[in-house]
């Protein structure tokens, strides 16, 4: 077995460790020391660098200016992007195109997807449901008129950069047959209306409600299994950034603790020092494994002993529980400096919650794991 990554995605990633190394997690104020949100947009500059880096536009295909490479390579580049805190929606963009390129009417595909891919126009996913604890598909109501236009009601929480993106990707029930579909909704839409919440990490989100919202059948994307190809891979781009983040966190760790010296020695050498940061060590290797498995799952389309959920939801359980014993442990060898809001550690700190919690804790994965392994018997 050949575990190297390809040249394409030996280069996807050596991009985007040149273009993320400018980007400093510190440009915008401190979660802890704002009132409200850091900032009212992304960083737009940023974003014009990834459009410049071809890294938008990465899964497309090329015909519409796309690189056509594998989640793999998305998650190599999503993992980049955490070590610097980046405040861009990489994951939902990407992942939003993703779907629309795989189950898109021809026309929307024409419409949107190249602009995309330049960072013309920006894609956001409603994936947190009414709560954030409900499935995020019966959060909506889809119905289909006799003109072939469809109404949306209902209520997303949490929904990513919302009020600066272009177009929101919403999941939706029908009641007819009880099937998922995906609405592309304009964020200026008649009948959607945006109410400003703000993460742990300082980002504003936004609670979405929809009110008899008219779609076009164009822009509804009906395909059977869209909105769980489209789950899977937001949850396997998020385990992707907590892994770098944890990554980031583990170095951080590593450089203050030997040179912050106790006793006449670095603290580093103390063995109750060394154990708790190989312990975080151990941690980040079981991510990595659990999310290149998944990953690669998402990407080959393989068989394998249990659904390609089963993976997604493993990687999902250590990365929620991993990223959070990393960014423990760090506060902890950190002692007080780790608090310091002159320091960056308590943003990697908020970052992590954030991530621990988004498309589900790890107790969620959990029962998901434990429903497929009951469905599907091993041996």
């Amino acid at each position: 077995m050949d575990f190297t990554f390809s040249e394409e995605q030996q280069a996807a990633l050596e991009a985007a460790k040149a273009l993320f190394a400018g980007a400093a997690p510190d440009k915008v104020p401190s979660p802890a020391l704002a009132p409200g949100a850091v900032a009212d947009d992304f960083d737009r500059t940023l974003w014009a660098r990834l459009a410049d880096a071809d890294l938008l536009s990465l899964l497309l295909d090329p015909e519409y200016g796309g690189a056509g490479l594998d989640p793999i390579a998305f998650c190599l580049v999503l993992r980049e992007s955490a070590k610097a805190l980046a405040r861009i929606p990489l994951l939902e963009n990407t992942a939003a195109a993703t779907a629309l390129q795989a189950h898109g009417s021809t026309e929307a595909k024409e419409e949107l997807l190249a602009r995309t891919g330049r960072g013309e126009l920006v894609l956001t996913v409603a994936a947190h449901g009414r709560t954030g604890h409900d499935p995020a598909e019966l959060a909506v109501a889809a119905r289909k008129e006799p003109d072939g236009t469809w109404l949306l009601d209902g209520i997303q929480t949490a929904v990513p950069w919302a009020h600066t993106a272009d177009i929101i990707l919403v999941p939706a029930h029908t009641h007819d047959s009880g099937r998922t579909v995906l609405a592309l909704v304009p964020r200026d839409h008649d009948g959607l209306v945006l109410t400003e919440q703000v993460s742990t990490t300082g980002e504003r989100l936004a609670e979405l409600r929809l009110d008899s919202a008219r779609i076009a059948a164009p822009h509804l994307l009906e395909a059977d299994g869209a909105w769980e190809e489209l789950r899977l891979l937001l949850t396997t781009g998020t385990c992707a950034l907590a892994l770098g983040l944890g990554e980031k966190v583990l170095e951080m760790t590593a450089e203050y603790t030997g040179r912050r010296e106790q006793f006449g020695h670095p603290i580093a050498t103390f063995q109750a020092v060394a154990v708790q940061a190989a312990d975080r060590y151990i941690d980040l290797r079981a991510m990595e494994a659990t999310l290149w498995q998944a990953a690669w799952r998402i990407s080959s389309g393989s068989p394998g002993a249990l659904p390609a959920a089963g993976d997604v939801a493993a990687a999902k359980i250590w990365a929620s529980e991993g990223v959070r014993r990393v960014v423990q442990t760090a506060q902890h060898l950190h002692g007080g400096f780790g608090a310091d809001t002159d320091y960056c550690l308590h943003r990697y700190h908020a970052w992590a919650k954030h991530l621990e919690l988004s498309l589900g804790p790890a107790a969620a994965h959990e029962d998901a794991l434990g429903n497929l392994l009951a469905a599907h018997p091993l041996g």
